[in-house]
């Protein structure tokens, strides 16, 4: 399973751009230490059926493995990093989501 790429998706509204944005800055090095790579982001997502209470910013990132996502997740530096987001935003949710395995 090593070789099934993880898609993070996550939803949260931005309540203090200003602490985000602390976050922001230190967001991509830590990112791509575990492989991660940044894929878009969207204020404005369209939702086209069914229940859909969320509002706020849609963001997708991907990892090469579920391991390196999680070891991501779990790094000190990163959650000591997330601290400004946890402060400046309200998150709905973050999800996993294994993506194809890659045709060799």
């Amino acid at each position: 399973m090593s070789d099934i790429p993880v898609y993070m998706v996550v939803n949260l509204v931005i309540t203090d751009a200003e602490t985000y944005r602390k976050y922001e800055k230190g967001f991509f090095p830590l990112l791509k230490k575990y492989g991660g790579e940044f894929v878009t982001y969207d204020d404005q997502p369209i939702h086209l059926e069914g229940f859909s209470p969320r509002s706020g910013r849609m963001i997708i990132f991907r990892f090469p493995s579920e391991q390196a996502a999680k070891e991501w997740y779990a790094d000190s530096d990163y959650q000591a990093l997330s601290e400004f987001r946890r402060a400046g935003t309200r998150m709905e949710s973050l999800t996993l989501v294994h993506g194809l395995p890659s045709r060799k």
